[in-house]
């Protein structure tokens, strides 16, 4: 079951919850502070993981830091 980010229409209220596909389509969640079933998505950043065999080896970061923290 995948995790959610909400936003209620009716208070305002974000809220993260674990539910199935079916229960989200038929509006079986409610916000946790009113109540309502009126929720709508929250798009937030996604992470991803990437393994470094997925990096190229002739970069072109002279710092010798590139690891993804020095902004190169």
């Amino acid at each position: 079951m995948p995790f959610y980010d909400l936003r209620c229409k009716e208070c305002g209220e974000e809220f993260n919850t674990w539910a199935s596909i079916q229960q989200r389509e038929n509006k079986e969640i409610e916000c946790p502070n009113c109540h309502s079933r009126e929720l709508e998505p929250v798009f937030k950043n996604v992470n991803f993981i990437v393994s470094s065999k997925s990096y190229d080896s002739g970069s072109s970061c002279s710092s010798g830091c590139c690891g993804g923290s020095c902004g190169f």
